[in-house]
């Protein structure tokens, strides 16, 4: 199988009049956070909220008048049913998709109200394929894969040719890579504009695929746990993307569930972007020095997808920010008289911290009927302030675990 230059600039000319032109502006808080020279591909910016929509319409505008009468039909955690939905609807082409059951809430019913047949099937992308492809067989449907059809790899791979118009002195793209589609499009027609720039593919440790695959030479079936990058959480690698993807990939950065939620708070504080937890993994890769390669180097992050759930976004937060030292729990004994909560606080105060909760523990305290234990949530500045606090309470006496 194979992807050209000119196979990506035939799909941009074709799908350019109904995909949204994102831009790719530099950001000087990202700049300074990471040591690098950051640009952001803002195509989670698109109408449906992630660069999927570029494939997906790519895809139905390739269609016969027959296929496009009887319909098309998808497996997808979202953003590729997002993409296609609207884009069949704007085109006049039915759609079903295939989720799997942990889809976010958000993105079902999108799709419905676009106008999409959704069926939810399984705890697994796979389970929700294997549905689709029965469907398929059964109905005469066209289908349409997510991340392992030429014509949506093409035209992801648009997204490389703007990136390049906006940034042509680029030294590196960062690309999120779940089936790899994205990533075997963008590298394509990067590598093939300029030969030097440097691929990093990022991917949870919760579904590591594309790295399994590349240690196998071939696609490579792995477990998947819970991540926030649901739209990266694919248990096997494409096998036209992987073809495609791995000899033009130079690096893979396997990123854990702290970094996802770290990158989220940090566009929301910095970029006052809001990122799914896939779209901000191109950040989470630069986070702990992973690429120090890239130190000083012009380097673009596609922030592809902005459909977070907003029912996990709190949460989200919250994981952020206990990951970046600035929110702490402890526990810790108090006497349980009159002005025990009272010293505690105090010292807390004094160090600059602020509490949010305070739990008290008395039935299971231990013996002493004049003590308890509590489980203290603090607001910190920093992992140094949290230290600071912890060695101040000791000092006053208070045990901290």
């Amino acid at each position: 199988m194979s992807l050209s230059l000119a196979d990506i600039r035939a799909a941009h000319d074709r799908i350019h009049s109904g995909i949204y032109r994102s831009p790719c502006p530099p950001s000087i808080p990202l700049s300074d956070l990471t040591g690098s020279e950051i640009f952001c591909k803002l195509d989670l910016l698109q109408r449906t909220g992630s660069f999927k929509e570029r494939g997906a319409r790519n895809a139905l505008l390739l269609l016969d008048d027959a296929a496009r009468s009887r319909g098309v039909i998808a497996a997808s955690a979202g953003n590729h049913a997002l993409g296609l939905t609207y884009h069949g609807k704007l085109l006049g082409i039915p759609v079903t998709v295939v989720m799997p059951r942990f889809a976010p809430l958000v993105k079902v019913a999108t799709c419905r109200r676009l106008g999409a047949t959704v069926i939810l099937e399984g705890d697994t992308f796979d389970d929700a394929r294997r549905l689709a492809l029965e469907i398929a067989a059964r109905d005469g449907l066209e289908r349409i894969h997510g991340f392992d059809d030429l014509r949506v790899i093409a035209g992801q791979g648009t997204m490389g040719l703007e990136i390049l118009a906006d940034v042509p002195d680029a030294d590196a793209l960062v690309i999120p890579c779940g089936g790899a589609g994205l990533l075997a499009g963008v590298a394509t027609a990067a590598k093939a504009i300029r030969p030097g720039i440097r691929i990093v593919a990022v991917e949870p440790a919760a579904a590591g695929s594309f790295s399994a695959s590349l240690a196998a030479g071939r696609p490579t079936p792995v477990a998947i746990r819970p991540t926030l990058a649901d739209g990266l959480a694919v248990g096997t690698v494409g096998a036209a993307s992987f073809a495609i993807a791995a000899p033009l990939v130079d690096r893979v950065v396997t990123v854990g569930e702290d970094a996802l939620a770290l990158a989220v708070l940090r566009l929301l504080e910095l970029e006052k972007t809001v990122v799914e937890g896939a779209g901000a993994a191109a950040l989470a890769a630069l986070f702990d020095d992973q690429c120090p390669e890239l130190r000083g180097k012009k380097v673009v992050l596609l922030l592809c997808g902005g459909n977070i759930d907003l029912s996990m976004l709190d949460r989200v937060i919250d994981h952020g920010l206990v990951a970046d030292g600035r929110r702490w729990r402890f526990s810790t004994r108090v006497s349980d008289r009159p002005g025990g909560i009272a010293r505690l606080s105090a010292v807390i105060a004094a160090a600059g911290a602020n509490v949010r909760e305070i739990v008290h523990d008395r039935a299971f305290s231990g013996p002493d009927v004049f003590s308890t234990s509590v489980a203290v949530t603090v607001d910190t500045a920093d992992r140094e302030h949290v230290r600071l606090l912890a060695d101040r309470l000791m000092t006053e006496g208070f045990s901290v675990t």
